[in-house]
């Protein structure tokens, strides 16, 4: 993280708080504080801190084994969470690659593309097309195919130089198109790219389903992931769902990608996969895939030490029966609308420009002027004020990337409740965000 991100999120001048504890949805500093967590640690924690059921879990299978050697042995949880993940999944899919974070999961995806047209006898499919504003993670692989240069400078010579195609930015086209007039220019754009760059070369097409911090909560059109997968289809492309973020309920689907009917290749979850109890992340892999290394080598190399630990994956099996014992999934598509509803109020205010998302994951676009949706600039650090002054408050919000509407100006924030979030609660911590925004308002006006 730059400096200046990092200050962007916090002040770097003043010391962090030592956590205590989180309970539920707050978070508990040394000092007995609490803190409302209305991004659930950035999409992590989405069952809430200290679940009896799933600590119950985590406790028996540390008792039992806490590690195994892949080399050696499987281990019943990993083999479980495996079944159960498949068969969240869309149809086609066939197998699990465990990792430990996000970033892990889309470097394994990237790999395993790469591998699957290897293996097919097409050896200069290497090329992966992403999106701009996009995030995909932190290693030189995943970042590689995100777009946020100021995580990237320092790092150019180690990174790919892969095409980026147009984000679905409907609030600020970046084509400077209307929906639905478009006709989804921005998706019909990867095909242009794809023939650009020579279909021969073309490994895969990785995409956020509905984008995270770099644009928050931006939701493309219901046409444009069907016109995705038949581009991908057309050019013998593989499609990569990144649901890290989105996976598991946090959309109110059991992944993001559902609310489009449409089949990936490749899901990558981790956040909510073991929700902040374990670190564990997972590629699941389609059947065509699988087939085609079976038939081939026979093998592959995407494994880490600790792929699979039985501790994380037991874990991630605790948290899965949870969600589906709790049916927090529906409750998430639910109650997201009622979230929505109370977020729309805030566009009561003028310099509430966009309120965008799905379920329990939604972004807050902030503007200088609501007609013309100029944004604030850079200098004011409209959206640091309020993440400081929410934080005073007790409430924790998550700042989205700076510079959305230019590339240095632009004001965001992600909201990412827990799915346990009550409707009382999200009610109550809108409203702390209402006086928030207001009283930051004010003071701007006064300036």
């Amino acid at each position: 993280m730059s400096a200046a991100d990092a200050n962007f999120y916090r002040n770097s001048s003043r010391d962090y708080p030592v956590i205590d504890r989180v309970i539920g949805i707050c978070v508990y500093d040394e000092n007995g504080q609490e803190f409302i967590d209305f991004g659930s640690g950035i999409g992590v924690t989405s069952i809430g801190g200290a679940v009896p059921e799933v600590t119950r879990q985590i406790a028996a299978q540390l008792e039992k084994a806490s590690f195994a050697f892949n080399g050696y042995f499987t281990n019943r949880p990993r083999i479980e969470l495996s079944k159960r993940l498949v068969g969240l999944c869309p149809p086609g899919m066939g197998k699990v690659v465990f990792a430990n974070s996000g970033s892990e999961a889309n470097e394994v995806a990237i790999k395993l593309a790469r591998q699957y047209h290897r293996e097919c006898g097409q050896m200069k499919k290497v090329k992966v097309i992403s999106r701009q504003m996009s995030y995909h993670g932190n290693t030189c692989g995943s970042l590689s195919v995100t777009d946020r240069p100021s995580w990237q400078d320092h790092f150019e010579p180690y990174l790919q130089e892969f095409p980026k195609i147009s984000a679905p930015y409907c609030y600020r086209c970046p084509l400077q198109l209307e929906y639905p007039s478009c006709e989804l220019r921005c998706a019909h754009e990867l095909d242009d790219v794809i023939q650009a760059e020579g279909p021969e070369t073309v490994s895969a097409f990785i995409a956020e389903p509905i984008m995270g911090t770099t644009v928050a909560g931006v939701t493309p059109p219901q046409e444009y992931y069907s016109i995705i997968r038949s581009i991908c289809d057309k050019h013998n492309v593989l499609f990569i769902a990144d649901e890290v973020i989105t996976g598991l309920g946090r959309t109110g689907e059991n992944f993001g990608i559902d609310h489009w009917r449409v089949s990936p290749d490749i899901i990558t979850v981790a956040k909510g996969l073991a929700a902040g109890y374990a670190p564990l992340s997972a590629a699941i892999v389609s059947e065509k895939i699988c087939a085609a290394i079976a038939n081939g080598s026979g093998e592959h190399t995407q494994g880490f030490t600790y792929s699979g630990n039985p501790l994380s994956c037991a874990a991630g099996l605790a948290v899965l029966e949870y969600i589906d014992d709790h049916d927090l999934i529906q409750q998430s598509r639910v109650r997201g609308e009622s979230f929505a509803a109370e977020l729309e109020g805030l566009k009561q205010m003028d310099i509430v420009g966009d309120v965008r998302g799905r379920g329990m994951f939604r972004g807050i676009e902030f503007v200088r002027d609501p007609v013309s949706k100029e944004p604030f600039p850079a200098k004011v650090a409209l959206t640091q004020r309020i993440v400081e002054r929410a934080y005073q408050k007790g409430l924790i919000v998550i700042a989205g990337m700076p510079g959305c509407a230019d590339g240095v100006n632009g004001d965001q924030l992600q909201l990412s409740p827990a799915l346990v979030f009550t409707d009382a609660a999200l009610k109550g911590a809108v409203q702390l965000l209402r006086e928030t925004i207001e009283e930051v308002s004010r003071e701007i006006e006064r300036a």
